[in-house]
C-alpha cells in the first residue's frame, strides 16, 4: 500500500485578530473540504494571535477534522487535516 503525502497549503494570518482569523480559516477549510476529507490536502494557518489557537482548532474538530497546534518563536502553526491527522 502506497501512502500519499498530502499537499500542505499555508495561510499567513499574522497581524489578524479574532474573529478575522477564525473566519478566514473557516473559509479555507470549506474551500478545501474535499481535499481535506480525502487526505490529499492539509492546511496550515500561521498566526500570532493566541486566541486563534483555541477558536480555529475547536471549530475544525467540530467539523470532524484532525488538528495540531505548535508554538514556535512567537508564532503558532495550526495544522488541519483529515480526522486523525493534523498539520
Amino acid at each position: 500500500m502506497t501512502m500519499t503525502v498530502p499537499e500542505e497549503l499555508e495561510f499567513d494570518l499574522r497581524g489578524q485578530i479574532c474573529p478575522s482569523t477564525l473566519l478566514t480559516a473557516l473559509r479555507e477549510v470549506n474551500r478545501y473540504k474535499e481535499g481535506l476529507r480525502s487526505g490529499v490536502v492539509q492546511l496550515v494557518f500561521i498566526t500570532d494571535n493566541r486566541t486563534a489557537t483555541s477558536t480555529i482548532p475547536d471549530a475544525a474538530r467540530n467539523m470532524g477534522y484532525g488538528v495540531k497546534v505548535c508554538h514556535d518563536d512567537g508564532t503558532y502553526r495550526i495544522g488541519v487535516g483529515r480526522s486523525g491527522e493534523g498539520g
